[in-house]
């Protein structure tokens, strides 16, 4: 096993030989790479230990030892006490007998996604990978492979970036549950799983309460160092409560640990945070399962899930119609942010069907789209319509109605692009925008084009609308594309 204490002075000497300083100032001479501005589409994954009792979400493994809770009473009445039978006993089955991270890579790379992005480690603390911190890990317990490891040798080798994130910040206080009755949480021979279990803030979102320890905080440092060092990610994502005020010098250091390891690589990297945990301009914003309503001067990025109200598998999953997860896609790249997917494997490793099949469809979208998605940039404004997505942080557990009186736009090189949300019911697109006289469009389009279609094009202009007729096109299932010539 690995020592914190001498991980330590190894991450120090990283960080002072520069070129970044662990300070807000010297990361703003932060930028995105161009990888990541080009990519706008990744997938993330939630794969691990919660995946095995597949009840309710990947929050189980804390619910479980709350009691009154829902999951809490499930848990007994399936499979015991918890004193009997804890979340450690779980482990065992997850045993990715089915897990090939070839065949992953395969349908990832069909679904048009441009990077991945495993969990590494939740807040339940087994880690799915090769971790010298502790012997809770996927490539002694459980699968007994190194899950990180095999999805990014399987990733660089079908050509896409492979990024990771961890959650252990949450760790400090995830199974608190399991100190207020009688659990294995208790029993001192799984002290190195269940981690500290102190007390929780009353608020989760209390950047001051119960901070967690120095000696959690160096083991933080270290285990998030070890996994830049074992995996090269060229994207790091960090779950909210990072932003408890005791990481913030913590995450100056990692910060500058990543970006001082990309420049020996020669890579670009991103990190990724969550309400204010990073100081702007010194990583990616990122809006858990929401959107912002306008255009932002830095890419940012949307992580959301295939489905409404789980990251991880479970039994009864409910699914978002790929209709609407297009259109936030289309949404999100108008205003120069990102889109990472979630989908969450069964305990064996295999991904389930219906989840498959909504990233084909994104990809068949994709294949003949993607010039208005990849390496597309916001134009003077993000669109028009009328479906409001809400601004912030969880707005899209609510189903969207995208309309065809919903349209987006992007560009790139010389061409516009107004990708329409839903095919319209009469054959016609109506773009006030592109009017006669509009501040945004002044000049006249010379040719009017549907993405992945031949046939020309009818179109008039007046001073209230831009009036496209696609009557006699073949309607399309999801979003359509037109694109302008200026």
């Amino acid at each position: 096993m690995q020592s914190v204490a001498e991980a330590l002075p190894q991450i120090n000497q990283v960080i002072a030989q520069g070129p970044y300083a662990a300070t807000w100032d010297s990361l703003r001479g932060y930028s995105a790479p161009r990888w990541y501005e080009e990519a706008k589409f990744g997938i993330f994954i939630h794969w691990g230990v919660y995946s095995v009792p597949a009840f309710g979400n990947e929050w189980y493994p804390r619910a479980m030892y709350e009691v009154g809770h829902d999951y809490y009473e499930h848990h007994r009445a399936t499979y015991g006490p918890q004193d009997r039978f804890g979340y450690k006993d779980f482990v065992p089955q997850l045993t990715g007998a089915r897990f090939d991270a070839a065949e992953w890579l395969d349908l990832f790379k069909a679904s048009g996604a441009r990077y991945v992005v495993p969990v590494a480690e939740h807040h339940d603390g087994f880690a799915m990978y090769d971790c010298g911190f502790s012997e809770w890990n996927a490539l002694r317990m459980g699968p007994k492979r190194d899950v990180i490891g095999e999805l990014a040798a399987a990733t660089r080798q079908a050509g896409l970036v492979f990024g990771l994130s961890s959650h252990r910040a949450e760790h400090a206080w995830f199974f608190d549950g399991g100190r207020t009755f009688p659990s294995d949480v208790q029993d001192p021979r799984y002290a190195s799983f269940y981690g500290p279990a102190q007390p929780a803030p009353a608020n989760l979102h209390d950047l001051t309460e119960r901070p967690p320890t120095q000696a959690f905080l160096d083991e933080w440092l270290a285990r998030t160092c070890e996994l830049v060092d074992k995996y090269q990610p060229q994207l790091v994502w960090f779950d909210w409560w990072i932003q408890q005020l005791a990481f913030k010098p913590y995450l100056q250091r990692f910060g500058a640990y990543l970006y001082n390891r990309a420049a020996q690589w020669g890579q670009g990297v991103a990190l990724n945070y969550k309400y204010d945990a990073f100081a702007p301009g010194t990583a990616i914003f990122d809006v858990e399962r929401g959107q912002l309503r306008g255009i932002q001067p830095m890419l940012w990025q949307t992580d959301t899930a295939v489905s409404r109200t789980s990251w991880g598998y479970v039994e009864g999953q409910q699914y978002k119609p790929v209709a609407e997860l297009i259109g936030d896609l289309v949404d999100i790249v108008s205003k120069h942010g990102a889109l990472l997917l979630n989908i969450g494997p069964r305990p064996d490793g295999s991904i389930p069907e219906p989840e498959q099949a909504i990233l084909r469809e994104i990809g068949r979208w994709l294949a003949r789209n993607g010039d208005a998605i990849y390496g597309a940039s916001p134009w003077a404004i993000f669109g028009e319509g009328p479906t409001d997505i809400g601004e912030g942080a969880f707005t899209d557990n609510v189903a969207k109605g995208y309309s065809s009186a919903d349209i987006r736009f992007t560009c790139k090189d010389d061409l516009l692009y107004a990708t329409v949300l839903a095919w319209p019911e009469d054959g016609r697109v109506t773009i006030a925008a592109m009017r006669e006289g509009s501040p945004y469009y002044p000049g006249k389009p010379r040719h009017v084009q549907l993405l992945g279609d031949t046939t020309p094009v009818r179109w008039t202009r007046d001073a209230k609308e831009l009036t496209v007729d696609l009557r006699g096109h073949v309607p399309t299932a999801y979003a359509l594309v037109l694109t302008f010539n200026p």
